[in-house]
């Protein structure tokens, strides 16, 4: 599939390309089952209200910020070694079924939700301020550009499961720990007259990292720090 649909220096719309007609390839028992100390998962079960009523008109109301558990010592060890990042970011929307055929994407789905990972140079308050404006905007597209995205903010936030997978340095990762899940447009804000924007939206939330190094204790550092939090 990728010898099909990749070409010899593919860019984020080829991997889109393939992504379309060939999901993320095929589920690995094998990868499901393996334990390792140089690979962490993180599932997040949550819910956050993504409308509230305002002045004459419907706004966005939440956001839910997660703080990672990254083992930040470990991983600025590591400095120029290249790590992974996979997030998924799944959840159900209520469909509006008077809303077949038409030309708006906001139409169907009653709310979108989206994420997005604090940059290294970006503090926390700049961070939630970028993510509050992204928060207001229609097309994801205008956002700024985060390259080192698979897919990238412009190509991931379709459908209902998104998922997108972040490659770089062990360094840069160790300085994005942390992400927000926050609302985009839905029905549920366009058509006030039907009373369903003070519902709640839940989510299912898994963050993965995995480093090639196979001597660095990730799971150690983590278990610890989960140890003292609770």
């Amino acid at each position: 599939m990728r010898d099909a649909y990749l070409p010899a220096r593919p860019v984020k719309s080829d991997y889109v390309n393939l992504i379309r007609h060939a999901g993320w390839g095929e589920p690995s028992l094998e990868r499901a089952l393996w334990s390792a100390s140089n690979s962490l998962t993180l599932v997040v079960e949550d819910q956050l209200y993504p409308y509230k009523k305002g002045k004459g008109k419907i706004d966005t109301k939440e956001m839910n910020l997660h703080n990672i558990p990254w083992p930040k010592d470990e991983l600025e060890a590591l400095q120029g070694a290249e790590v992974e990042m996979k997030v998924t970011l799944s959840y159900f929307v209520e469909p509006n079924p008077s809303a077949r055929g038409s030309a708006s994407k906001y139409h169907y789905p009653s709310h979108r939700l989206r994420f997005d990972v604090k940059r290294p140079l970006e503090g926390p308050d700049d961070f939630v301020g970028r993510v509050n404006a992204a928060a207001e905007q229609v097309n994801e597209g205008m956002a700024p550009k985060d390259p080192d995205w698979l897919l990238g903010g412009q190509y991931r936030h379709k459908g209902s499961i998104h998922q997108d997978i972040w490659k770089g340095t062990a360094a840069d990762l160790a300085s994005r720990g942390l992400l927000a899940v926050f609302p985009g447009m839905g029905w549920w804000r366009t058509r006030p007259n039907l009373n369903r924007y003070a519902l709640p939206a839940r989510y299912s939330l898994i963050i993965s990292i995995k480093t090639p190094e196979a001597e660095v204790d990730l799971y150690t550092a983590v278990e610890n720090k989960l140890a003292i939090l609770v």
